[in-house]
């Protein structure tokens, strides 16, 4: 027991969120150079080094220099096991980052000082507030960027020979009172300097951990992660202001990390990580307890025994397998296509589910048709696998078959995954036709209401999902309403939860 209280103790589990273009990825691959986790760090677009960054693996983010999915990656550093899990900036691309702060503990939010907060980075500054997610604040500034003051301790650190941000460089550390300052700085930037601190002195806020652990109050970190500039002095003071894995909570209360019995839940699905494997990989937080290869669980939802098989962690497309890993570590595990997004797996005899990650809203919808007929065996086979990793939401005509398909996105990049990622990984190709629908409601109560004869608006059309529940799309915002108003007792809800 003792060894299990010390191993999740020394966990760290964070996402880095952004909007897009801010360094959040290029972050990412600092934090693993001083981990020792890789010897050189390629940004995403850097044209010095012309690598593509660790964290990105889909052939379609490699073309584009952008993150489309949520990565995750594991390295040790000053005596903490770290894991970070890197999101999609992109706001059509919200909902995998949405489930992926499900499995942090805590945020750091990545802003590009030279613009400021941004669109994006309000909406997810939301969600961390909602699920009272504490967020750490590192900000990137210009080229005339100097070094970092720490207030807490009245040093300012240098740095240099960073060669571009690819190796970790040297810092040299001065008193804000030492005369040399000057000449390291300049006497235009030391008088800058005080003068700020001056105001940030008598304007900004107490420093308060209690608050920071509670996601009231934020500390803010500058820095430069493209030139490595105050990376390791945020990761430092980051590691000791969060906390090891908290309870989580289930339909039986919460559930304690040092539990001796293990548990976790799947939040996120992916298909294909690497060609040569062409599988499907289930990822789950470990809420409690200790997991080891082979060992046997209860699949909650799916009511059977399982051997948890192939368990293996990440970094990008490269794996390794594991043979233990412990409460606030992030594994994935090989999956059958039997684990769907929000699934709990434990070894407790209490068999209890931890609650539900939300599915959003798609807001624009599409009917999908088949180039080559001959292939729909491999474009069922596609549009099925993509939509259980939670990237899509497909469904059919209301008492219909796999005919016709229409696919439902949150943000419109996302059919462009989807037809990318048909043609080269299941060699299929599609044409999208746009439908007009931009609103879709569950039906809460099916049970309850005649399905077959809801009374309904000109622009309504139902629809049914993967699991068989019914749906209704919308052109329209009032005929929602309307609709309710029409047929009495049906309730009509925004939220479907996995």
């Amino acid at each position: 027991m003792g060894n299990l209280r010390s191993e999740i103790e020394k966990r760290r589990t964070f996402a880095i969120i952004s909007h897009p273009d801010a360094g959040k990825t290029t972050l990412t691959e600092k934090f693993l150079l001083y981990g020792g986790a890789i010897n050189l760090a390629g940004s995403v677009k850097g044209k010095a080094t012309a690598r593509h960054a660790v964290s990105d693996w889909m052939e379609i983010e490699k073309q584009r220099g952008i993150s489309v999915t949520s990565s995750v990656l594991q390295f040790n550093y000053d005596g903490y096991c770290i894991n970070i899990l890197d999101t999609p900036g992109h706001q059509d691309f919200s909902e995998d980052t949405y489930r992926t702060l499900m499995a942090a503990d805590s945020a750091v939010m990545v802003i590009d000082a030279s613009k400021g907060v941004e669109a994006q980075t309000r909406k997810l500054f939301k969600v961390c507030v909602m699920r009272h997610i504490p967020i750490y604040w590192p900000i990137g500034s210009g080229k005339e960027f100097k070094g970092v003051y720490d207030r807490e301790k009245r040093q300012v650190m240098t740095f240099a020979d960073t060669l571009k941000g690819t190796k970790e460089g040297s810092e040299k550390i001065i008193s804000i009172d030492d005369d040399t300052l000057e000449g390291e700085i300049g006497s235009d930037f030391k008088a800058q300097l005080l003068d700020e601190i001056e105001l940030l002195d008598g304007a900004s806020a107490e420093f308060d951990m209690e608050k920071v652990t509670k996601g009231e109050l934020s500390p803010v970190f500058f820095g430069s992660a493209l030139t490595n500039f105050g990376v390791e002095t945020f990761l430092q003071h980051f590691l000791q202001m969060t906390y090891s894995p908290k309870a989580r909570t289930a339909d039986v209360g919460t559930i304690d990390p040092f539990s001796e019995d293990f548990s976790a839940f799947v939040f996120k699905i992916q298909a294909n990580m690497n060609k040569n494997h062409r599988d499907r990989i289930a990822f789950m937080r470990i809420c409690s307890g200790k997991f080891t290869a082979g060992m046997e669980v209860t699949h909650v939802q799916g009511g059977k025994t399982l051997k948890l098989a192939q368990p293996q962690q990440m970094m990008a497309d490269e794996r390794k397998m594991v043979e233990e890993a412990y409460a606030g570590d992030i594994i994935g595990i090989f999956d059958p296509g039997i684990y769907s997004i929000g699934d709990t797996l434990t070894t407790s005899k209490q068999k209890f589910k931890f609650e539900g990650i939300p599915t959003f809203a798609p807001e624009h919808f599409a009917r999908v048709r088949l180039v080559d007929s001959m292939k729909r065996k491999q474009f069922v086979k596609g549009v099925t696998q993509i939509a259980q990793e939670g990237a899509i939401q497909i469904f059919q005509e209301y008492k219909g078959g796999m005919e016709e398909i229409i696919v439902g996105v949150v943000g419109v990049l996302q059919f462009d995954v989807l037809k990318f990622r048909l043609e080269s990984e299941y060699n299929v190709e599609i044409r999208l036709e746009n439908l007009p629908y931009e609103h879709i409601r569950w039906i809460e109560n099916k049970d309850e209401v005649d399905v077959d004869n809801l009374t309904g608006t000109s622009d309504m059309k139902k629809v049914i999902d993967m699991k068989g529940n019914p749906l209704l799309l919308f052109v329209n915002e009032w005929s929602i309403g309307m609709t309710e108003d029409r047929n009495e007792g049906l309730v009509l809800a925004e939220f479907s939860k996995n």
